[in-house]
């Protein structure tokens, strides 16, 4: 097969969706032309250069740096169609309007290549109906390519297939979306809303029909049906102000007018206080108002039977929170089956209507239910699917709950469930999926592409993949290696909570290096996300109630030894990071020989906001480039380098991707940045065996580091006086920021003075120490220990 290559992207319509389509393709260094109609008045492309700036405001971010917006051009449908002509891929991002589309298709179509993709992002028209809109020899390039919002957060891409779309393309197409701009792709049938809106928007119908029943507050159903049971901090109906209330209302009514026929159709309509809100223009967050507001300080919400706004205060139930404690899962359901508590039957309610609704219609939207399962998770931030949700708590005894509920009339709708739900134990086995629509378990897809995937994200009841060879482990560490991958390229786990770094972790780090240097060509430091949050500090925190300074002193040279020992092992470590690598966490990754980055990594030295000052060698690190940067100018004065690298550690900034990452210093432009974190092991492997057979050897350990002294140090002080006199900082942030940068200076020597790595050690171990014996300091760990906040003292 002939490679797949993008090389420049269209995408018509510079909407919310579609700019952010066009951000995410210009993150992944495609280049984009965005296009829309030409400006009334004004400049022609007025209407797609709005919507450029309005990137650089949005949160969060769709550009993982602030130069991807230079990859996007802008363009209008009235003088630049030519342009089309250049683009492989184009994405249709317009208004939800059939009419429409089809207006544009028409007039896109000639400018596009014959070997062009076309591909409508829809949340749920008919990919077929789209498709009778284009030229029949171009049809065979058409299909559905459905982002969800923001595209660039979000993993789900819905593909969907018309009767007339080319195989091989699609697999190509869905090759390219996964390993290019990270995504998780479900392939959907041609039925309306697809899968994750369809299954999504009755399960938020479900709440509203159930909130209204048992005249529950939308706080508290908030409250309710958040990360308590697995779903995202906005829960419903906080969920349905950021989507947009106007959006999730033309979502029903597709419902309501294509799909007649459902047993639940009754449900598809807009409650009367929805209508109302939509009416006054209160549209969620977009307008600052919905079914949530802000006065003030104060979140208010809609109260139905008041029609007003009244102060946000939903809680849960004291008997119900217990229930939801419980662990197991056939227990809990069994319990809040059981109670009387009007909150309990809420719960049951919707998760028993969902589960009916999935079952019913699993043959008609899906190939199978683990397709159902990853489109929640994916598209709709779901911890489990509903059909693992069930399978978890006991498939037979829920499959009988249900039943029982149908045949007394208080489920949302009468039909049975499918005659297969009782020949089961389950949806999600060893060898597959259950498709209803072709009754047999369905494997996962084979495209080479998911061989890079090692540890794919998994349904529950799936085989486990290979968990390999132990080598050696400890408390905190396991060192361990995939010979199907490369049996000589160890891997390091981090076995903490987490992957804190404590003296365990600590301990076996250096010797699985010591172990790799013998016997190993590489190593990679590697696990699940978050690749590290930093020093355990519930360790630091007791060590300092006890007063055992001495030992916290040993524990940070045990640190920076560690460090020392990643960064001039014999061997090459690679760091494979997703998710935070924070503080020690950020020290590992900056002392690796190359790091291998997901996108959606933050990276930062936070250590400030505990008040302390990073001392597993990170101001050293900063030091070092500082002195390498100042080398190359003719001046060779090292403090303009330094200055950036204060302001970051002092204000505990953290990357808020791996490419600010690279721009902050923490990693390198040579190292690699996978948009899809699946991938990151199979590569990190593969770099650290490139790395030994291109010969490598560790750097020499630098002791003529030319450092910025007291000059340095004092105009850091007058950076600080400022912000002090300005109210930013505190007066203890003020001590702490002058420790940093006394450590990033060198620590009291002349400016330009050349000092030894382990000398620029010595003064953070030093600075660190002593402000571990600071009242406030202690304050402060405590504080982060008991509320996960800093605290401002």
């Amino acid at each position: 097969m002939s490679n797949f290559i993008i090389r420049k992207v269209a995408v018509l319509g510079a909407g919310v969706m579609g700019a952010q389509i066009a951000a995410h393709c210009a993150n992944a260094g495609v280049p984009v032309v965005l296009f829309d109609l030409p400006a009334k008045e004004g400049k022609p492309n007025a209407i797609v250069d709005k919507a450029l700036a309005g990137l650089k405001k949005l949160d969060p971010a769709p550009l993982a740096a602030k130069d991807k917006l230079a990859a996007i051009g802008a363009a209008n449908y009235g003088s630049d169609l030519e342009q089309l002509r250049e683009c492989d891929l184009i994405i249709e991002a317009i208004a939800e309007k059939m009419e429409w589309k089809l207006d544009l298709y028409a007039k896109v179509a000639p400018f596009m290549r014959a070997d062009a993709i076309f591909a409508s992002n829809t949340s749920g028209l008919s990919i077929n109906s789209l498709a009778e809109g284009m030229p029949a020899a171009l049809r065979g390039r058409f299909c559905g390519i459905h982002f969800f919002n923001p595209p660039r957060y979000m993993p789900l891409v819905e593909l969907i297939a018309t009767r007339d779309t080319d195989p091989t393309m699609l697999d190509q197409l869905e090759s390219w979306l996964t390993t290019r701009l990270g995504k998780g792709i479900v392939r959907a049938k041609d039925t309306p809303n697809f899968v994750a809106n369809r299954v999504g928007v009755f399960s938020i119908l479900a709440v509203m029909h159930h909130t209204a029943r048992l005249g529950l507050g939308f706080d508290e159903v908030d409250a309710l049906t958040g990360p308590r049971i697995g779903r995202p901090k906005s829960a419903t109906y906080r969920t349905a102000d950021v989507v947009g209330l106007d959006t999730l209302a033309h979502v029903i009514g597709t419902m309501q007018s294509t799909l007649a026929d459902d047993p639940w159709h009754a449900y598809y309509q807009q409650p009367a206080w929805l209508q109302a809100l939509i009416a006054k223009g209160a549209l969620g967050q977009k307008t600052r108002a919905g079914i949530f507001r802000k006065e003030g300080k104060k979140i208010m919400v809609l109260d139905v039977a008041r029609q007003d706004y009244r102060v946000s205060a939903g809680e849960v139930a004291p008997d119900v929170a217990e229930i939801l404690k419980i662990r197991n899962p056939a227990e809990k359901f069994a319990q809040l089956r059981a109670s009387s508590h009007p909150q309990a039957q809420f719960l049951w309610a919707i998760f028993r209507d969902i589960f009916h609704y999935c079952a019913t219609h699993l043959g008609a939207i899906a190939d199978n239910a683990r397709d159902v399962d990853l489109a929640m998770r994916w598209g709709f931030g779901w911890t489990q699917g509903p059909f693992e949700t069930w399978q978890a708590a006991g498939w037979s005894d829920i499959a009988a709950a249900v039943k029982a509920d149908i045949e007394a009339g208080v489920a949302m709708a009468k039909v049975p469930l499918p005659a297969w739900v009782f020949e089961r134990d389950g949806v999600h086995g060893a060898t597959g999926s259950w498709s209803a629509a072709a009754s047999e378990l369905k494997a996962r897809p084979t495209l080479p592409v998911y061989g890079r995937q090692l540890y794919p994200e998994q349904v529950l009841g799936e085989a486990a993949p290979d968990q390999g060879v132990t080598l050696w482990e400890n408390e905190g560490v396991r060192l361990w290696a995939r010979p199907d991958q490369d049996a000589r390229i160890g891997i390091v786990s981090f076995k903490s909570k987490m992957h804190a770094i404590g003296n365990e972790v600590l301990d076996g780090v250096i010797e699985a290096v010591a172990r790799a240097e013998k016997d190993l060509d590489g190593v990679v430091l590697w696990h699940e996300a978050p690749f590290a949050v930093g020093a355990n500090l519930q360790q630091v925190g007791e060590a300092c109630k006890a007063g055992q300074f001495d030992m916290l002193e040993s524990t940070v040279a045990k640190f920076q030894r560690a460090s020392m020992t990643l960064k001039h092992a014999q061997v090459p470590v690679v760091a494979a990071v997703q998710g935070m690598a924070l503080g020690g966490g950020c020290e590992f990754v900056m002392h690796s020989a190359h790091r291998v980055m997901a996108l959606e990594s933050y990276v930062g030295l936070v250590e400030a906001g505990v008040g302390l000052i990073p001392a597993g060698g990170g101001c050293k690190e900063f030091a070092l480039q500082a002195h390498a940067l100042a080398q190359k100018t003719a001046g060779g004065d090292v403090f303009p380098y330094i200055q950036n690298n204060f302001q970051t550690i002092a204000m505990a900034t953290v990357a808020k991707s791996a490419m600010e990452a690279v721009q902050l210093g923490f990693a390198q432009p040579s190292d690699d940045i996978l948009f899809n974190p699946h991938e990151l092991l199979y590569v990190a492997i593969r770099r650290a065996r490139a790395m030994f057979e291109a010969g490598y050897r560790p750097p020499v350990i630098n002791r003529a580091v030319t450092v910025a002294g007291r000059n340095g140090i004092a105009t850091c002080e007058l950076m600080l006086v400022n912000m002090a006199e300005g109210g930013f900082i505190s007066p203890y942030d003020y001590k702490v920021a002058k420790a940093a940068a006394t450590a990033l200076c060198g620590g009291e020597v002349e400016t330009n003075a050349r000092v030894s790595e382990e000398w620029i050690l010595d003064v953070e171990r030093a600075l660190f120490v002593d402000l571990l014996k600071t009242e406030k300091t202690q304050q402060r760990i405590a504080h982060m220990l008991e509320t996960g906040k800093p605290l401002r003292n």
